[in-house]
């Protein structure tokens, strides 16, 4: 007997974003993501870390979603939700993101128990990496 969910359900992490080259170049070789496939110049998969990252770009209701639209985040200050990667030493992962064009809001941040920062996407999405001290 199936059961939901099983070995054979896979959790992908939808962004929607401004320009897919954008992004697609940032989730890459910033972090380091893996593009699985690409549809149309409108949408990119990406694998990272063992889960999936399917950025798209905006657009309004469809047959399957009529009363949704789809955009990016209208202000970087204002976060419904955020990726976030547990790291072994913040310090070291901070330095490599930097190198490779991640803009941080901070330094890393030693918060007793956890040491943690935060950077954005292009589009401003919120990603956070975290090490537990």
């Amino acid at each position: 007997m199936d059961t939901f969910p099983n070995e054979k359900v896979e959790l992908t992490q939808l962004l929607v974003v401004g320009d897919i080259d954008r992004s697609r170049t940032f989730y890459r070789d910033v972090l380091g993501g893996k593009v699985y496939r690409e549809y149309g110049g409108t949408s990119c998969v990406l694998r990272f870390q063992g889960a999936w990252l399917l950025l798209v770009t905006g657009g309004g209701p469809t047959e399957d979603k009529p009363t949704v639209t789809f955009a990016p985040p209208p202000d970087p200050d204002l976060v419904s939700h955020q990726l976030t990667m547990r790291v072994p030493d913040c310090q070291r992962a901070y330095e490599i993101l930097r190198k490779r064009g991640a803009e941080f809001l901070t330094p890393p941040h030693d918060r007793g128990g956890e040491i943690r920062c935060f950077f954005r996407d292009p589009d401003g999405h919120l990603l956070e990496i975290s090490e537990v001290s």
